[in-house]
């Protein structure tokens, strides 16, 4: 009988965007793949697929059918190995897995950015951190995707069976690369726009924590300066309709552009100039590889996430507050195409030697397969 694992988020897109090398790894290794999720996305490499009524808000009443639900999946399939991501997949599933795992059920939890963390608020210390500290000790393998996160869950003795760093889901680099010059340019016309426009990227999800109302304040500064600047902002999500009112209201319609929800970041990146970033809180950001990948440097806030990837002067810049006028600046400085192309080049070879699908799939391989073989004989590893 073939052996099963079970893949658990709060919804399925999660898996399409970004555990497909995973799953198709298990699935060429005889293993069934199962997948538990909120949505309707058919997804490649999935023998069953539960749509579950799993809800982002915590104290929603689906997430107690969602919880019977997987309580119910977990019990009817003795899956050999579940792993779950996302907080409240993360939770819900654990909790529904009480029973497999004492029968022998491997469970794994990818923690992708703790919700509490150096300068959170009190408010995210009172309830997220008891919550995931007692979840810990339901959990087999704890992987964090950041070394702040690791550190943080070592020193505050989380209780699972193993705690270790992998740098998180990995980057397509095939996918996710520069261009020549020439070819840019024809893209860039092709896209609609001009030669020597100076296009700045953003992408996620519009919403307070992303903070796209700071990239587009900035904006006023930056076109002072840079007459041809452009801010190129994709995604969906509730804050959007606030942001339009905001570019209306500062007479920004000409540099900064909604973009919606795209499926061809990759090419939006590859005729940018730079990447921009302004969020509160990110764990290991996608978004900022990708962008890496693309060869572009990065202007971003200071957070976790873009910590761990942005070096001042190496790759980009780092702002240690919401400055709008000092993060114009650093912008500013990237007008310089020389400078731009070399600190570019070194956000490349980071992704490549680091953040790579391949190097990632590496790392989780040799975790799966101490889980796979029966052994669970793992210590801590430090990143």
């Amino acid at each position: 009988m073939n052996k099963k694992i079970l893949f658990c988020a709060t919804v399925d897109y999660h898996f399409k965007a970004f555990h497909l090398p995973y799953m198709k790894w298990f699935k060429e290794h005889g293993w069934s793949v199962h997948i538990a999720a909120s949505g309707n996305i058919d997804l490649p490499y999935t023998h069953q697929k539960y749509n579950i009524s799993i809800n982002r808000s915590p104290l929603k009443r689906d997430n107690i059918t969602a919880y019977q639900q997987l309580k119910s999946i977990i019990k009817n399939n003795n899956y050999d190995i579940i792993h779950c991501h996302t907080p409240l997949g993360g939770i819900l599933t654990r909790l529904a897995a009480k029973s497999a795992r004492k029968l022998g059920t491997t469970v794994i939890y990818t923690a992708h950015g703790f919700h509490f963390y150096k300068g959170a608020p009190l408010l995210n210390w009172l309830i997220y951190y008891p919550v995931e500290k007692y979840m810990s000790k339901r959990t087999d393998c704890l992987i964090t995707i950041n070394h702040e996160d690791f550190y943080l869950a070592k020193k505050h003795q989380f209780r699972a069976k193993h705690l270790t760093y992998i740098p998180g889901v990995g980057i397509n680099i095939e996918k996710f690369k520069p261009l020549l010059k020439s070819e840019k340019i024809k893209q860039k016309l092709s896209a609609g726009f001009q030669v020597d426009d100076f296009l700045l990227f953003n992408a996620g999800e519009f919403n307070h924590n992303k903070n796209q109302s700071f990239l587009i304040h900035s904006m006023v500064h930056i076109v002072k300066s840079i007459p041809n600047a452009k801010l190129l902002l994709a995604g969906e999500g509730k804050w959007l309709n606030k942001c339009q009112d905001l570019i209306n209201q500062l007479d920004l319609n000409n540099h900064v552009k909604l973009l919606g929800f795209c499926k061809n970041i990759d090419q939006l990146l590859q005729i940018s100039d730079l990447s921009v970033a302004s969020s509160f809180r990110e764990g290991l950001p996608v978004n900022i590889m990708e962008a890496m990948a693309c060869g572009l440097p990065i202007v971003a806030v200071s957070n976790r996430g873009h910590k761990e990837l942005v070096y001042d002067n190496e790759n980009g810049y780092i702002i240690d507050s919401w400055n709008e006028i000092k993060f114009a600046n650093k912008v500013k400085k990237l007008v310089n195409e020389t400078l731009r192309d070399e600190l570019g080049q070194n956000g490349r070879k980071m992704i490549v030697n680091q953040y790579s699908v391949k190097k990632v799939l590496q790392e989780k391989m040799a975790l799966y397969k101490n889980y796979m073989e029966g052994s669970g004989d793992m210590e801590w590893v430090a990143p």
